[in-house]
């Protein structure tokens, strides 16, 4: 209860001892986003042992990108406004990012309320006045919209794109990596508006996101409408596309190993994958298995539940690729060209006729999957426990909200990848609700001066003290 929430002890491993000292939990958030991550993560097999005793600045991204956005912000305003002018500086934009943080935490109806009388949050109305929150949130901008690039549809957030993806490129990288879509939920006007029926938010912005089975982000693209070809590798269809387009970063000091789902999958893909040294598995469709046909599910329905046919596809280049229907409640297919069904486990099933647990008989291609394949949808949830939802009509705040949740993410996993490699015990490492209020409040408070108070009304000289004599005057009648 007595501890400052934005401190924690750390452990620095010396000599086969363990030394204790106050670590700000923003060094995590600053220094995997800045250009020291190669230089602090260069190897997944070397033991990272984070340090250093000085106190980072709070960049909440990396100088050049506040400066970015603080230039575009002043240019914005005073191109609606000749007369007007924000003066934003970098401190108070990181101020209302930390503001925004807080607001994920404690989460309001409305942006207001959080310096109405009724609700006030002093983590935020202490911060900034809320007609200066609202004018940086209105002027917030990241390119020059008088020099627009009508051919790019994410002009406005460019920069912000061109800023994160390097330093989620730069992280080192778990042998299991997988490839899925998110959505980031948005119902305004906007033309890259996507609608998937099946998805918790149905409405919302399509990101095709390469991840490991953490959720920790190594790249990402936003969907426009249309997916173009990678250069120099072949034409595969849109969603074969976008594959190979996300696993031009895969480093290739690793062995790794890339799943997907069936949206993505076909021959040509795994084959296009092999070809350059990337094994693949995923689930697939049966009409993109050129040559290779399984029973019916109601035929392997007869058989019970646990049964398995395997065939050996061989396409071009010699890429061997094995295919696996399983049937469980209905039928699966998963292909892969590094494994196969066998071999064969014994996984528990609840059978609702017999209103109890069976054992089935699941391949092993299968399980690898099942494994293997929740990395975006643990990103989703970690997202969504603490989202930022502050509503604007304008599509791109949404976008930038979205960056701002997952690189927060992402500096929380990393540091908990840091803590399992020191052995510090769980109970002593912050969960993503304290990290996030430890960004916040360094992003607010930290090297600011909060402490003035607003200046009141100024009190009038007592007449005692003015140095003028008051003696008593006797007059006549």
């Amino acid at each position: 209860m007595g501890k400052k929430p934005a401190q924690i002890s750390s452990f620095v491993e010396l000599d086969g001892a363990y030394l204790t000292k106050p670590l700000h939990f923003v060094n995590y958030f600053n220094d995997y986003f800045i250009d020291k991550t190669s230089k602090l993560r260069e190897n997944m097999d070397t033991t990272v042992k984070y340090n250093s005793e000085e106190l980072i600045r709070n960049d909440f991204f990396d100088s050049d990108l506040l400066d970015t956005i603080v230039e575009q912000s002043n240019l914005y305003c005073t191109q609606q406004n000749p007369n007007g002018a924000l003066k934003l500086d970098k401190n108070e934009l990181e101020q209302f990012i930390g503001t925004v943080v807080y607001m994920s935490v404690f989460h309001l109806s409305r942006s207001r309320m959080y310096w109405s009388s009724a609700c006030r949050v002093p983590h935020v109305a202490d911060v900034m006045s809320r007609d200066r929150w609202e004018e940086i949130k209105h002027f917030i901008h990241f390119n020059d919209n008088m020099a627009p690039n009508n051919s790019d549809k994410l002009f406005k957030v460019r920069s912000l794109i061109d800023s994160l993806l390097p330093k989620f490129q730069a992280l080192p990288q778990d042998q299991m990596l997988l490839i899925d879509e998110q959505m980031v939920p948005f119902k305004g006007k906007s033309s890259l508006k996507q609608y998937i029926p099946n998805k918790p938010y149905k409405w919302g912005y399509k990101i095709f996101v390469l991840c490991d089975t953490t959720g920790l982000v190594h790249s990402f693209d936003i969907f426009t409408g249309k997916i173009e070809p990678v250069p120099g590798l072949p034409d595969i269809g849109a969603s074969g596309n976008i594959v190979l387009k996300l696993a031009q970063v895969i480093h290739g000091a690793v062995n790794h190993l890339v799943y997907f789902d069936n949206w993505f999958s076909s021959l040509d893909l795994f084959v296009a994958l092999a070809n350059n040294g990337i094994p693949a598995l995923g689930t697939v469709r049966q009409c993109r298995l050129r040559g290779c046909s399984f029973s019916a599910d109601a035929e392997m329905k007869k058989k019970g539940r646990g049964t398995l046919e395997e065939q050996q596809v061989v396409v071009v280049d010699n890429v061997e690729i094995r295919a696996v229907k399983w049937f469980d409640n209905r039928g699966v297919i998963v292909a892969s060209t590094f494994a196969s069904a066998q071999p064969v486990s014994n996984i528990e099933r609840w059978d609702k006729n017999l209103k109890q647990k069976v054992t089935v008989e699941c391949p092993s291609i299968i399980s690898l999957y099942n494994k293997f394949m929740g990395g975006v949808d643990a990103l989703d949830a970690l997202i969504a426990y603490y989202r930022i939802h502050i509503r604007s009509k304008k599509y791109y705040h949404r976008l930038f909200f979205h960056f701002v949740d997952m690189v927060i993410v992402n500096s929380w996993l990393l540091y908990r990848r840091d803590c399992e490699s020191l052995t510090v015990p769980r109970k002593k490492q912050k969960d993503l609700l304290a990290f996030r209020t430890s960004i916040a409040q360094a992003l607010c408070m930290q090297g600011k001066d909060l402490s003035k108070k607003k200046r009141g009304r100024p009190s009038m000289d007592e007449v005692r003290s003015d140095g003028v004599g008051h003696w008593p005057v006797v007059e006549s009648e």
